[in-house]
């Protein structure tokens, strides 16, 4: 019997162990299939679910004016950022949500910060499904920073980073010519070679120079991969391509000369355009009213928006460059050259003004009603003549007036590295034919003679036309530009000037037209003699232009000068939108501008007609 109780206990050892044995076995068989066949499978399972790819944009390059006064620049801004994806729940996006918002709460009492984030918006971020973290607080200071610190290991899905926030140290000033910044479109962050599971919010440019030079201002984006364990929570960076921060460029604009053409025209609304008449550098280009560029970044509230695009003022309106304004007499000095060029009359030439000019039956009216009787192309620029500009132009006749008008670049947009800019209107028989059904008549020349009648021009415009009569004839395509570096290098080159064309005037003719101005503010008749300047000879012309419907009494005030007279620096526009008169509103600003700029200092005038 014992025997066979031995015997029974053998077997029963041998099929447990070899029971045993099989199991190990198909334990090892296992393991070796997970570890070894599929491992590159699993491997590349767990790569993928512990990698994040994040995009970093470049920082924005700044911009300064010609002395290297910053305009627009970069700040640090601290922020908490949740990273949805990490934080998202299985089943309906109410989990997700409350998840979400109850994390937000839990960090706002080991924190202080405020609870300002809502479901609905967790709702929309999630909804759109973009790779953007969301921002739940921005600008933390170092305290708050502290307290983030003390907690920031139990916080999975939530980070720390530092966004760039693009800041207008100056305002107001220059914020038509600046323009500003918004956040990128999802597409064009996600428009790379590589897919990128977040990527950090950037600013593109929307408007003025920002959106111009949008392509040199904004870097070239970085990146990084940050291993994230189960939970979700980031506990290490595997490697890191630094961005290339965009090139900063330096503008022709003179701080003091803008900040001072926009204090001109305080509580108005017009424009100032101050140029190089030598080089067609901007050195102001002004539009009042004028907005914060501040509240563009990065994102301006509906309401703000909806009170700037409604408001009757329209200080979003850049009016220097897409002003279109019927000139008035400022046209003058071009139909003075026209018909001198063309020879129809000379420096002799006299025509009787008795204050009107009987055309058809119809009277055109000089502004003054007495008359100016026998007068010649200087003393009508001085006195701003009507009578004589309406026979002058009827004597050369429309196209030789249209032609110059063409040569001086009106018409036409001057090209100006901005955005938004118009081009006026130059109408000529084939334009009035095709838009208004009607052939050109002799009114027509004698309203173009005057600067009133379908034409119109910008600030920028005439800008180009005084420079050319400053310089001699030179006409240059103005920009805002000073410097720019080429792709690869490090060095900036200067921006030089661009002639878009020479007009050969006459010496005699120049000489005649640019007296005529002179005499315009320096004569104690002159009907821009408020503009004048304590011991600066300055040349210059006044207009007065009617708009809107007849008998409304609206005008525009304008004046262009440059100065000083035999070497002009500085060729200036000043337009203001329901003035008075040129020689009564525009004068007295164009004397505190050319002020300003020779002394420094502001005074008041008062003014008369032109």
């Amino acid at each position: 019997m014992a025997g066979n109780n031995t015997d029974r206990e053998i077997i029963r050892v041998r099929v447990l162990l070899a029971f045993m044995l099989l199991a190990f076995a198909g334990l090892s068989l296992f393991l070796w299939k997970i570890q070894v066949a599929q491992g590159g499978t699993y491997e590349d399972d767990i790569s993928r679910q512990s990698i994040r790819r994040v995009r970093i944009p470049g920082m924005r390059g700044r911009i300064y004016d010609r002395s290297m006064n910053c305009l627009a620049d970069n700040v640090p801004s601290y922020c908490l950022a949740m990273y949805l994806e990490e934080l998202r729940r299985p089943g309906p996006l109410s989990n997700t949500v409350n998840r979400v918002m109850g994390l937000v709460r839990e960090i706002s009492l080991k924190t202080g910060l405020p609870v300002t984030l809502t479901e609905q918006d967790v709702r929309m971020h999630m909804r759109r499904r973009l790779p953007l973290p969301l921002i739940v607080w921005k600008n933390l200071d170092d305290e708050q920073m502290a307290r983030w610190a003390e907690s920031a290991s139990d916080m999975a899905g939530v980070d720390l980073y530092v966004e760039t926030t693009r800041v207008y140290p100056e305002g107001e000033a220059a914020a038509h010519v600046l323009g500003y910044v918004g956040r990128a479109s999802a597409a064009a962050a996600e428009d790379e070679e590589e897919t990128y599971h977040y990527y950090l919010p950037e600013m593109a440019g929307r408007a003025g120079l920002e959106k111009y030079y949008d392509d040199i201002l904004r870097g070239t984006s970085g990146g990084r991969l940050v291993r994230v364990d189960v939970s979700g929570y980031k506990f290490g960076e595997v490697s890191a391509r630094e961005p290339d921060n965009g090139s900063d460029i330096p503008l022709t604009l003179d701080l003091r000369i803008q900040k001072l053409a926009e204090r001109v025209l305080t509580g108005r609304r017009g424009a100032v355009v101050v140029m190089d008449p030598n080089s067609g550098e901007i050195l102001a280009l002004a539009s009042v009213p004028g907005f914060d560029p501040n509240e563009f970044v990065p994102a301006i509230s509906t309401e703000r928006w909806a009170a700037l695009r409604d408001d009757p003022d329209k200080p979003l309106f850049n009016r220097a460059v897409a002003g279109a304004y019927a000139p008035g007499s400022i046209f003058k000095p071009v139909v003075a050259f026209a018909a001198l060029e063309s020879g129809a009359i000379t420096g002799q030439t006299e025509f009787d003004c008795p204050g009107y000019y009987e055309l058809g039956g119809i009277r055109f009216r000089c502004w003054y009603h007495p008359g100016h009787g026998m007068i010649n192309v200087r003393r009508s620029l001085m006195d701003s003549c009507n009578v004589f500009f309406f026979k002058a132009a009827l004597k050369c006749g429309y196209e030789t007036v249209v032609h110059m008008a063409e040569a001086l670049g009106l018409g036409r947009k001057t090209g100006i590295d901005l955005d938004y800019e118009r081009g006026g209107l130059l109408p000529d028989a084939a334009w009035k034919r095709k838009n208004l059904g009607e052939g050109w008549r002799d009114g027509d020349t004698c309203n173009m003679a005057i600067g009133q009648g379908y034409l119109n021009v910008t600030p920028l415009q005439m800008s180009v036309v005084v420079s050319a009569i400053a310089n001699g004839g030179t006409v240059y395509r103005p920009h805002l530009l000073r410097s720019a570096r080429r792709a690869g290098e490090a060095v900036l080159e200067r921006v030089g000037p661009e002639v878009v064309n020479e007009m050969n005037w006459n010496p005699a003719s120049l000489r005649l037209v640019r007296g005529g101005m002179h005499d315009v503010v320096m004569s104690p008749r002159g009907t821009g003699r408020k503009a004048a300047v304590y011991d600066v000879e300055i040349a210059g012309k006044t207009g007065t232009a009617e708009y809107g419907k007849k008998g409304s009494g609206k005008k525009y005030a304008w004046m262009m000068a440059f100065a000083p007279f035999e070497k002009p620096q500085y060729a200036a526009v000043v337009i203001v939108e329901e003035g008075m008169s040129g020689g009564t509103t525009a004068a007295p600003l164009m004397h505190n501008l050319l002020q300003g700029i020779f002394y420094g200092d502001l005074t008041e005038t008062e003014g008369g007609q032109g």
